[in-house]
């Protein structure tokens, strides 16, 4: 198989991929084409039909499509030029070759957040997260395994717990740097500030919002999952929840990036910190790992807004 990663410009491929998004547009001149992304486990890449004819054969979102392409450049990306498309058969590709996947061991990282657990004095916390991470009929399952994104960060199978255990880590080092901060709240909520992407997102190899995703966000469901599990543990403290709400609401930083509230406690804003640093530092990484062309300078990167640059100096 010739994966995405592996793509040179100048080449001419008869591939088999998962077709992310189809889109009918309009060109300057009045003249219909299909705008695609195309996804194998190495990424993702832009796709055009310029053509449309008997070449181009019925095909849907989010179908396994063979293509044949010729491999350009448009504005420093590369892009497929389509000519061909069909529905891929049964038994022509296998499916793990369309999912991405960390590159770490996923129960590894999973124990290792787990453990966390047991450093939790609060009884009321360590339940809370006995209760969610260990017996949730739906996370105890498939968190580990679980994307953390989309498209944006650790948008890959185990990226959830990679990202989460980062974050996890980080706060653990934050902690005892600070005054006034509950470590326990801090690293609860570190462990949990994600945890509705379980259901805000569908699993491999869609990787989409589901509808629950679309109209509340994983902001939301994490709330609430927080006040529901809080509830059925006796005694739980109306004022922990709620600075756990806080925590999971606020961490996104800013009103812009879909926060409802602004971090109002040392251990949002701390946990914001984290979160911030740890899923813009991935795309950086991303972009780093993706780049094959001469020199220092990789490229602009849209979300960051800025040229990425190589650390190499011989």
């Amino acid at each position: 198989m010739k994966y995405i990663n592996e793509l040179r410009e100048g080449e001419n491929i008869i591939e088999h991929y998962l077709c992310k998004s189809r889109q009918s547009m309009k060109s300057r001149n009045g003249k219909t084409y299909l705008s695609l992304k195309l996804q194998d486990k190495t990424g993702i890449v832009d796709a055009k039909v310029w053509e449309l004819n008997n070449d181009i054969q019925s095909f849907q979102e989010n179908d396994f499509i063979k293509v044949d392409a010729f491999v350009t450049t448009f504005n420093n990306d590369l892009q497929l030029n389509v000519k061909r498309i069909r529905r891929s058969r049964e038994g022509e590709y296998d499916p793990a070759d369309y999912i991405p996947s960390t590159e770490k061991n996923i129960e590894e990282m999973y124990q290792q957040l787990m453990a966390y657990i047991k450093t939790i004095k609060s009884p009321y916390i360590k339940k809370m997260l006995e209760e969610i991470f260990l017996r949730h009929p739906v996370i105890s399952k498939e968190f580990k395994y679980h994307s953390a994104a989309k498209a944006m960060h650790h948008s890959y199978r185990g990226g959830l717990v990679e990202h989460t255990l980062s974050v996890t880590q980080l706060c653990e080092f934050l902690a005892p740097r600070y005054r006034f901060v509950d470590r326990d709240i801090l690293i609860a909520s570190a462990m949990l500030h994600d945890v509705g992407k379980v259901m805000e997102l569908s699993d491999f190899p869609v990787n989409d919002y589901t509808d629950d995703g679309q109209l509340l966000g994983h902001l939301m469901i994490g709330a609430e999952l927080i006040a529901d599990t809080a509830a059925k543990i006796e005694g739980f403290p109306k004022r922990l929840e709620t600075l756990l709400k806080h925590c999971m609401i606020s961490h996104h930083g800013e009103f812009e990036y879909g926060s409802p509230k602004l971090p109002s406690t040392i251990e949002a804003f701390l946990l914001h910190c984290a979160d911030n640093l740890d899923a813009k530092t991935n795309m950086i990484e991303d972009m780093l790992a993706a780049d094959h062309t001469p020199g220092h300078w990789v490229g602009y990167h849209r979300m960051l807004q800025r040229n990425l640059c190589r650390s190499d100096y011989e």
